[in-house]
């Protein structure tokens, strides 16, 4: 099982696409996989003949689980495991997985020559393991390897704390199940099953139904999103200020230019890459927008990660991000937008497309809203929601006086998390951002 990101710690097999005995070559592909950020289609490394799959659809498999055998040969029967123990050298450690472990061995080395899996590693510097005492530590595993169970027995001989806690990682708990230290390697991590559907918590009542209703289980991803969007309603203080901008200088500039920059770029100019690029100025004056909290710290972002939402083909939503916007140009931050769509919509985004994000942006205007209170994209502290772009009367300042033109106008909606972000800088940040788009120099491009 491949690790797809830095903070994947375990996947879902979803399908697979080739059964024990059939010949496959160098990447075609072999399943597909879903972890708790995107969907992957895993493809081969090598050509040859399944040999063995070890985990069926819809198991739960912690990363560094061997879940197949390939025959290079293509002549093994199958049914037939490898034989680890004599497949394995110092260079090339069996794959084997700690118990309880969702890192796959690595071969991580010591002073005294000895391998540690990250797993064992982390243990040791969350609990204070010197080196020399982690080299003291007789290991059960192959080759004499120190696994986590040798680590947490231990620590019970000085005194430490228990094996949950020793194996919890640091931060915000994951909310899955933790499974209990085994001998077998390759176990499958379990997944927490879903309450009944009449336990719902407090205060919340069963739906009745009636005759004719449909009832519709929820996608593995919608299941994810509501998960998201609930938690971020009780984590952040939500406050959500709104401003209506007049767009007209930039329908105006698009109209002129768009044909030009699809031939010479050969991609389509649409109006929200103007506004991200706004979005990146004011961030830059107004920067605790881009950052996250801690506990009760606050974690001011260096870089300007800014997130899209992507509406998807089955209704769902997912929302890759374009890392160091700061750094680009419209026509960078145009490109990157059109490319992590497409990608979205294929379902070729990478888990390290949709981590990191710092600050997200959700277009309204798409499906002709003109306003809107987004939900706060967890870690991030704010999210920006753009309206439809309407032609409206407005009133203008003239040497003459007043006078009453059409316009295009549009709706921004700042939604904040009151905690770290009062309302003067909420407002302060979304005028600065509306004087921007007002003031949009077409010479600037």
């Amino acid at each position: 099982m491949p690790k797809m990101g830095e903070s994947i710690e375990e996947a879902t097999i979803t399908n697979w696409f080739v059964k024990e005995g059939d010949p496959v070559e160098e990447d075609d592909v072999l399943l597909e996989i879903a972890t708790d950020k995107v969907d992957s289609e895993i493809p081969s490394p090598v050509a040859g003949v399944v040999k063995k799959i070890f985990f069926k659809q819809d198991e739960v498999v912690a990363v560094g689980t061997v879940i197949a055998v390939i025959d290079l040969d293509g002549e093994a029967a199958p049914g037939e495991e490898p034989d680890a123990e004599e497949e394995a050298t110092p260079d090339h450690p069996a794959p084997q997985q700690e118990s309880g472990s969702s890192d796959p061995v690595a071969p991580v080395t010591s002073k005294e020559g000895r391998f540690y899996s990250p797993l064992v590693k982390k243990i040791a510097g969350e609990e204070g393991i010197s080196q020399e005492e982690l080299d003291s530590i007789e290991g059960s595993g192959l080759n004499g390897r120190v696994q986590k169970k040798d680590v947490l027995k231990f620590l019970e001989g000085r005194g430490a704390s228990p094996a949950g806690a020793a194996s919890e990682p640091a931060g915000e708990p994951s909310g899955k199940a933790v499974p209990a230290p085994s001998e077998k390697p390759g176990k499958a991590v379990q997944p927490v099953k879903p309450a009944p559907a009449g336990d719902r918590g407090p205060g919340t009542a069963s739906p009745d139904t009636a005759a004719g209703d449909d009832i519709v289980e929820m996608s593995r991803l919608r299941k994810l999103i509501a998960e998201h969007m609930v938690r971020s309603k009780q984590v952040s203080a939500h406050v959500t200020n709104m401003i209506e901008v007049d767009v007209t200088g930039v329908v105006q500039w698009r109209n002129r230019v768009k044909e030009e920059f699809l031939k010479k770029e050969g991609i389509k100019l649409t109006y929200l890459p103007v506004f991200l690029e706004a979005a990146v100025r004011a961030i830059r004056d107004f920067p605790m927008i881009n950052a996250s909290v801690d506990g009760e710290r606050i974690i001011v972002k260096k870089k300007i990660n800014l997130g899209i939402a992507v509406a998807l083909p089955d209704n769902n939503l997912i929302v890759p991000n374009i890392k160091d916007a700061g750094t680009l140009n419209l026509t960078g931050i145009t490109r990157q937008m059109n490319e992590l769509a497409v990608a979205a919509r294929a379902n070729k985004l990478s888990p390290d497309d949709i981590t990191g994000g710092t600050f997200t942006v959700t277009n309204f205007g798409t499906f002709q809203n003109d306003i809107g209170t987004p939900i706060i994209n967890q870690p991030e502290v704010a999210i920006l929601a753009v309206g439809a772009i309407k032609k409206k009367p407005a009133v203008l300042e003239t040497e003459h006086g007043d006078v009453i033109a059409v316009r295009h106008k549009m709706w921004l909606s700042l939604t904040y998390d009151h905690r770290i972000i009062d309302g003067a800088l909420g407002g302060a940040f979304l005028k600065r951002l509306g004087d921007y788009i007002e003031g949009f120099d077409p010479e600037s491009v």
